[in-house]
């Protein structure tokens, strides 16, 4: 049994800076400062760190648990909207090959896709909605999991495993990501890594991480069936 983490954001979509856009806003309804994320870097991060930075610089001080669940509440009413928005003015965007790569992975019956991503459950599903993927991912591990990222992905397979009915050796688990920390993730979890330049990161930040396999996107279907020894 193969297990296949992708991350979310900018790994197989791009939406159109809906979450960073829907943040600000909320903490601009329950804080009143304005653009609080523009100061702050939220790619290969979890929401629970990224909504704790994001009160603390609001308010100056560390937040409790019951105000970041506020901000994310707040969150998850703003970002419908401007996932919407970014579908209507084309900025919502699916890495290139991915629903190719994909449907034939899902015609493996011993091979398990997942989400492996730092949003929150709810917001994971609602960034994912407009893309048409979300029928491949039965399982993941959130940010609502963890503020840390290993134990995400660790969460993940332990869900796979649970439908399954069967445990998956650490050599047979990809993590899939965009960023230098989802390659970092994965590799403290002692799972593969790939990454591929779809999303945030600069090329040569992704090179410097050393996954163990490196991708411009999802396109040659043959290519990455060969990397993940699928005949």
């Amino acid at each position: 049994m193969k297990i296949l983490l992708f991350d979310l954001d900018g790994t197989l979509v791009r939406a159109g800076g809906a979450g960073r856009v829907a943040l600000n806003c909320a903490a601009h309804r329950l804080y009143g400062k304005k653009r609080v994320c523009d100061e702050l870097s939220l790619a290969g991060r979890t929401d629970l760190y990224n909504f704790s930075r994001v009160c603390r610089l609001a308010t100056g001080r560390r937040p409790t648990r019951a105000e970041v669940e506020r901000l994310h509440a707040e969150y998850l009413r703003i970002l419908p909207y401007y996932v919407r928005r970014a579908v209507t003015r084309g900025t919502y965007l699916l890495a290139p090959g991915i629903k190719d790569l994909l449907k034939r992975l899902s015609r493996e019956k011993d091979v398990m896709l997942g989400l492996g991503t730092g949003n929150m459950e709810k917001g994971a599903h609602i960034k994912l909605a407009p893309s048409g993927l979300r029928r491949y991912f039965l399982f993941g591990g959130y940010g609502s999991d963890s503020y840390h990222r290993p134990v995400i992905l660790k969460k993940a397979v332990a869900r796979a495993e649970k439908a399954a009915g069967k445990k998956a050796r650490r050599g047979e688990v990809y993590v899939i990501g965009d960023t230098p920390l989802d390659v970092a993730a994965g590799r403290k979890a002692g799972f593969k890594t790939v990454a591929v330049g779809t999303g945030f990161a600069a090329w040569r930040d992704l090179v410097r991480a050393k996954p163990d396999f490196l991708a411009r996107d999802f396109r040659g279907t043959t290519r990455w069936l060969k990397w993940l020894d699928i005949k």
